[in-house]
């Protein structure tokens, strides 16, 4: 128990009573501290416990929390970080180069038995300065949503192909940068119903380049730039022939053809990274 003592003291000169202020406390009001909060929203959003389960936790202790208490200390406690979670963004979209990605999540539908598509929106900074990630949460996937978030942002954005971002890329601030990662994913699974097929031949080359890319993890921007230019540009410039090749040889409704014309499609932005050395 921490005791906070707060004499009062009545002034001889102008007789009037004068009190130390009490201790700020995070929420008005409330006896709860910022350690108590730190521990209701770690378990909650991290650990996923349940608001009704952490109150019936706390009762087999003997302390008595409703649902509704510890439901009004979370949105409070999200107002509180809010300052923190504005300058985070404002870090993220300071670098020369943002990864971002969106990720699919079910979100409680309150009134109704059942959930709803949400969307974790990810920002990502990597570069020389300390890294960093700030997340939004939304319940759809309009064009309007990275828009917002971006504003203001110019650099390099490393992206899948999702439309929404074509807007911005028009803008003429932002340039694209294409992830292989969804070039490999494409070729990956027509590689598991075909084993042997020239799926697999595009996943060696795509190998050859990640082999490149974590020998010179950790060098300086023109050093990788350099053995970009050197090693994983003559791969990427054959592997380019051959997808060519192989895309006039094979019906355009195949899983393959399908690979292939994504990859192809997005050939600049792919292989941007080999002249720039933000990325």
């Amino acid at each position: 128990m921490i005791r906070h003592v707060r004499p009062k003291y009545r002034c001889g000169y102008d007789d009037k009573i004068h009190q130390a202020d009490a201790p700020s406390r995070p929420i008005a009001r409330s006896y709860a501290g910022p350690g108590l909060l730190a521990h209701v929203a770690i378990a909650k959003y991290t650990d996923h416990l349940p608001l009704y389960r952490q109150s019936q936790i706390y009762s087999r202790e003997g302390v008595e929390l409703s649902r509704s208490t510890l439901a009004d200390w979370i949105g409070k406690t999200s107002a509180l970080l809010r300052p923190l979670n504005d300058a985070l963004q404002c870090y993220v979209l300071q670098a020369d180069k943002v990864h971002t990605d969106d990720t699919p999540v079910p979100v409680l539908h309150p009134g109704k038995k059942s959930t709803k598509q949400g969307r974790l929106w990810g920002y990502l900074r990597d570069d020389q300065a300390p890294p960093a990630v700030v997340v939004q949460l939304l319940t759809s996937r309009k064009a309007q949503w990275p828009a917002a978030h971006l504003k203001g942002f110019e650099g390099i954005l490393q992206a899948d192909a999702y439309a929404g971002y074509q807007s911005l890329y028009a803008t003429g601030k932002i340039i694209e940068a294409g992830r292989w990662a969804h070039v490999r994913r494409k070729f990956f699974e027509v590689d598991k119903v075909q084993p042997d097929s020239f799926a697999r031949e595009v996943l060696e080359s795509i190998a050859a380049v990640y082999g490149i890319e974590q020998q010179i993890k950790g060098k300086s921007a023109e050093q990788r730039q350099q053995v970009r230019k050197a090693r994983a540009g003559p791969i990427l410039k054959q592997l380019n022939k051959r997808l060519q090749g192989v895309k006039t040889q094979i019906p355009k409704k195949l899983p393959l053809a399908k690979a292939i014309h994504y990859a192809l499609v997005r050939w600049d932005a792919l292989v941007r990274y080999l002249n720039n050395t933000e990325t």
